[in-house]
């Protein structure tokens, strides 16, 4: 498996309404407290998420593979990842026809920093999609001998693709209102097909590594 592989998933971490609740908060009253917040909240979540995957897959390995059964076991957490990659397919090919945001994101605008860090920690954690993906990346990492470290650079780069619209607010200030609703709208339609097409390469991946 290659390592950088894993790191294409961060791009299914924040499609859906992940992206698109920081978008708006990037154009709320607190743009810049409240999106950090958000980030805050979600990066909490990502590493409880995959730091408790990663152990409890290391759990079963060491549980299942103490006696010389160390490839059979791995081989076993590559299935899982497998059969969790076609789960995590068929999750965002059924939200693909969401077209509108949700009604809620809409009282974004006027989001509290507070609110915003609470709201990134839910859509981290409770979010199957997300889930999924932190199950997929864990299990894949763990079954390759990869230390909990290696799980940190997914993360870091999940939250960057989560700061771009506050980035792009630092950026180009004022001009950024009206570039941030498009970008918005862009991903609402689009960001389905592009964790599709990741997911699909790294099934390729794990599916090569159960072939070998």
């Amino acid at each position: 498996m290659n390592w950088l592989s894993v790191l294409l998933l961060s791009v299914v971490m924040i499609a859906g309404p992940q992206i698109i609740s920081a978008v708006f908060l990037a154009s709320s009253r607190e743009a810049r407290r409240s999106s950090l917040a958000y980030l805050a909240g979600a990066g909490l979540a990502g590493l409880i998420g995959l730091t408790v995957w990663h152990f409890a897959f290391h759990v079963v390995r060491g549980t299942w593979g103490g006696q010389g059964k160390h490839d059979g076991t791995a081989r076993l957490v590559d299935w899982v990842v497998l059969a969790v990659l076609l789960a995590l397919m068929v999750i965002v090919f059924a939200r693909r026809k969401r077209s509108q945001p949700p009604k809620w994101m809409s009282r974004l605008q006027a989001a509290s920093p507070r609110f915003a860090f609470g709201l990134g920690f839910l859509l981290f954690i409770a979010m199957p999609s997300d889930e999924a993906t932190m199950v997929a990346v864990a299990g894949s990492l763990d079954s390759h001998d990869k230390p909990w470290w290696h799980l940190l650079p997914f993360l870091a780069l999940t939250l960057l693709f989560l700061a771009l619209p506050l980035l792009v607010l630092l950026a180009f200030g004022q001009r950024a209102v009206a570039v941030l609703p498009k970008v918005r709208d862009w991903a609402n339609e689009h960001s389905w097909l592009v964790s599709e097409a990741v997911i699909l390469i790294f099934l390729t991946i794990v599916v090569s590594d159960l072939l070998k």
